[in-house]
């Protein structure tokens, strides 16, 4: 999951006492992510918050929240996201939830106050998703690397889930691992972190280990302007041997008692020969 971000301010001051801010933000982000466009202000200190996708208003909300609306509601009908827009009352930042390369285009946000006018835009390019689900599956007591394929960043808040449990948490460089009871229980200090690539490591895999580990990344991306989640899923299978060490300790015993068995079987057999 990469990104490049640019971001230009300009800060005009027109007559009136009306103060004109415009701001452009660049983001690139993967096909499948969830993407936050931020406000970074409360509606009840504004009178109205505009949202337009490629000149089609796509959300508003009042301050005093009398009206508020996205997609087809506030265009005539054209319902072009599919219910994949959220619009959070307290800020007016806007999610695209599931964001795909059609939705690659220009967000712009229009803020209205009695003293002053804010523009904030949006360039977002949508790049083709990679797999985001893997399959991995080892033979039992092998270890197992979930690599995420991203570098270190403290921007970062990382959780790693099994079967939708919480197993591991990174947030900046701080990070924990299996807190509650039901983890320790099922993997018993056999979880590992690893801080370089942030990867999850399972040592000594068990056949109960089987099930699918899921990533959760929210990014932060220039000071909460954007944040982007993506999620990424492995599905993993431990292979049982179906011997158990003291089954396989006991197949070899009897491998060897064979082979000298018809060694003997073989001398004893020459002996006669010789002897006849």
């Amino acid at each position: 999951m990469g990104y490049f971000l640019l971001l230009k301010l300009f800060v005009f001051f027109v007559p009136d006492f009306l103060s004109v801010i415009t701001e452009r933000v660049t983001v690139s982000v993967t096909e499948g992510d969830s993407v936050s466009l931020h406000t970074n202000v409360t509606t009840t200190q504004q009178e109205e918050i505009l949202w337009y996708f490629n000149d089609t208003r796509i959300a508003q909300i009042t301050g005093d929240l009398s009206k508020i609306c996205t997609d087809v509601q506030c265009n005539e009908g054209t319902e072009r996201f599919r219910d994949r827009l959220n619009l959070e009352k307290q800020t007016g930042s806007l999610t695209i939830a599931d964001i795909n390369t059609a939705d690659t285009g220009v967000y712009q946000l229009k803020i209205f106050s009695s003293s002053s006018f804010s523009e904030k835009t949006f360039s977002v390019t949508v790049l083709d998703s990679p797999d985001k689900v893997k399959r991995i599956s080892v033979k039992e007591g092998e270890s197992v690397t979930f690599d995420p394929g991203v570098t270190q960043n403290t921007n970062y808040v990382m959780r790693w889930y099994f079967n939708n449990s919480l197993i591991a948490e990174i947030t900046g460089d701080q990070s924990k691992i299996c807190t509650d009871v039901q983890c320790k229980e099922r993997f018993r200090d056999r979880l590992k972190l690893d801080h370089q690539t942030e990867s999850l490591i399972i040592t000594n895999t068990r056949t109960t280990d089987s099930g699918e580990y899921k990533l959760l990344i929210i990014n932060h991306i220039l000071q909460n302007s954007v944040s982007v989640t993506s999620l990424k899923t492995f599905i993993f299978s431990v292979i049982d041997s179906g011997l158990s060490s003291a089954a396989v300790a006991g197949i070899c015993v009897a491998v060897v008692l064979l082979f000298v068995t018809a060694a003997v079987g073989v001398i004893y057999y020459h002996k006669r020969l010789q002897a006849g």
